[in-house]
């Protein structure tokens, strides 16, 4: 009779993730983007102590802005933050769609 290995047990870490709500809200912005030809690409990782949405123009490159959950600062500056591909923050916030604001301003045409 062959044994075979018992199968890997289930990390018991919990890893913070976008829910559905937060993830439509996300991508709704997104979609705008690309059809402006502004965006191209997107990762989504989900790590132990935050969730991060990158940005990418081209796929080769560094994410341009990375949409990032962290609930250890929910009580704080706000879970949500925007940042910039050189690390500043953007925008911080309790409210995701207030939050995801930022990129309104780059839809509008400056005469």
């Amino acid at each position: 009779m062959l044994n075979f290995p018992a199968p890997p047990k289930a990390s018991t870490l919990p890893v913070v993730c976008f829910d559905r709500r937060e993830l439509s809200q996300i991508l709704n912005v997104y979609g705008r983007m690309v059809a402006a030809g502004e965006w191209r690409d997107y990762a989504i990782d989900t790590l132990k102590d935050r969730a991060v949405f990158s940005i990418f123009r081209r796929t080769s490159e560094m994410p341009l802005y990375t949409v990032e959950k962290e609930p250890k600062l929910a009580r704080r500056q706000g879970a949500y933050s925007v940042v910039a591909a050189g690390g500043l923050i953007l925008k911080r916030g309790h409210d995701l769609s207030a939050v995801l604001k930022v990129f309104d301003r780059a839809l509008k045409t400056v005469t």
